[in-house]
């Protein structure tokens, strides 16, 4: 018998592995690949969800569903999309409410959403952490207390082991983007990203009306309440003066709101009252039936064209079991899907963590960042966010190379936009609510377009 060379048997054995590997790559891929969601319109484009591991000890499994692009996949960005909370799904509101390729429609369909991020790159809708929505840990006490840095590198973890499964999207420009509490997220990953010298093709990232710096932001609250008419000017006085929101947000974290702060709490939201949406302070609401009637009978003005219910259809979607095994997921730990967890024990006083100064080290690191805010939220206004990265902006040294403008989008003003550099920009979405893809998804999908692009917004009609 003929014996083989050592170093052509090791080349052998490698080969092997590889093609094992291959194997069950491909065989992880068939596995996640979703043939069809119920009652949706046929698509060209392919569809994935499933779980990624990221504790084998304690079985801890993010859910992710990934949509390719609509045309040349291959060739176009990848995008991370994480919703804040902390503790909220980006599947159940990113995916299914805001710029997924559908929205739960009437009569248990799917309806085609025609500005879906789907159309400019891939994008990838991540549940992190675990137990929010159909992610979940087996070890349930890691829900007792979860933080930043752990939601942080678990999502490094993820992503890791996903570019494995789908090897195919590592040298693609990969972006990291989200809304409200993923201005923590959103950063703190891609600083983990960085310091870790992970071996992904990050470009930028694009945070929507986000969490930075919790006195600067929630304190604008209450201009944004004033100069929008929702409250009185004593009551403006009141809550500027003798004691503001973040003051009223960090008691009530820590347990022990003063009786004076409970009562200048009470009066605001008494009259702001309880039929208006604070992620838009101009949209209509969703009511319940008992309301319903009387309300539209005192309607003086035309509904918008805007489905204000269709959370409730999403979340009435993902807890049919045709969806569930659509989806190849699976209820562990929780009798059902919610889009906010209902588990989770997330460390509020993370909530103080400013983060303003990771998009600092993110520049310096030549990783581009937006920062845009859907102008009518007040939970996160546009007035201080546009302050701090005018702030950052001088504090890095950076100069203005495009003055504050407003922007395009088809014949209308779309907004208002000031850059910093070639790495910095922040925008406004005119009309735009706290998810500002929801409520103008067409000015919100020309906004990423040009960002991914690196393109500027168009100043002219």
């Amino acid at each position: 018998m003929t014996m083989l060379p050592h170093s052509f048997t090791m080349i052998a054995t490698i080969i092997i592995v590889l093609v094992q590997t291959l194997v069950g790559v491909s065989s992880l891929l068939q596995t996640d690949k979703i043939s069809t969601l119920p009652g949706q319109p046929k698509v060209k484009f392919h569809q994935y969800s499933g779980y990624i591991t990221v504790d084998d000890q304690h079985q801890r499994a993010l859910f992710y569903y990934f949509v390719e692009a609509e045309k040349d996949p291959t060739s176009k960005p990848l995008i991370l999309w994480l919703n804040g909370g902390p503790g909220c799904s980006s599947i159940g509101v990113g995916a299914f409410v805001e710029h997924g390729p559908f929205r739960p429609g009437d009569h248990n369909v799917l309806v085609k959403n025609h500005y879906s991020w789907n159309r400019v790159a891939n994008v990838l809708y991540l549940e992190s952490p675990a137990g929010v929505g159909f992610s979940y840990s087996s070890n349930t006490s890691f829900y007792n207390l979860v933080t930043d840095e752990i939601t942080a590198r678990d999502n490094l973890v993820f992503l890791q082991r996903w570019f494995t499964q789908f090897p195919e999207y590592s040298n693609n420009d990969f972006f990291i983007t989200g809304e409200s509490y993923a201005g923590h997220y959103v950063p703190q990953l891609a600083q983990l990203i960085v310091q870790s010298k992970t071996n992904f093709n990050l470009k930028g990232i694009a945070i929507g009306n986000p969490l930075m710096e919790f006195d600067t932001d929630l304190n604008s609250k209450a201009e944004f309440f004033w100069s929008h008419g929702l409250i009185s000017d004593s009551t403006y006085n009141l809550f500027t003066r003798v004691c503001n929101y973040s003051t009223i947000r960090r008691q009530m974290i820590q347990g022990n709101l003063t009786d004076v702060c409970a009562t200048i709490n009470k009066l605001v939201f008494t009259e702001v009252s309880d039929y208006i949406d604070q992620y838009d302070v101009t949209l209509d609401v969703c009511l319940s039936s008992v309301n319903q009637q009387a309300y539209v009978l005192n309607q003086m003005q035309e509904t918008q064209k805007i489905d204000v219910c269709v959370d409730d259809k999403a979340v009435t979607y993902l807890n049919r079991k045709d969806v569930q095994d659509a989806l190849h997921a699976k209820l562990i730990g929780v009798s059902k899907w919610s889009t906010c967890s209902r588990v989770l024990h997330y460390d509020r006083r993370n909530l103080e963590i400013a983060t303003i100064s990771i998009l600092g080290s993110l520049v310096n690191s030549r990783i581009r960042v937006l920062v845009y805010s859907g102008d009518q939220d007040s939970v996160i206004p546009l007035i201080n966010t546009r302050s701090l990265v005018n702030g950052l902006a001088k504090e890095i040294g950076l100069n203005t190379t495009v003055p504050y403008t407003t922007w395009f989008e088809g014949k209308q003003v779309a907004g208002w936009t000031q850059v910093y550099g070639d790495i910095l920009s922040y925008a406004t979405i005119r009309g735009a609510s706290h998810e500002a893809p929801f409520t103008q998804p067409k000015r919100s999908l020309r906004l990423v377009k040009a960002f991914l692009e690196r393109k500027p917004l168009p100043s002219v009609v």
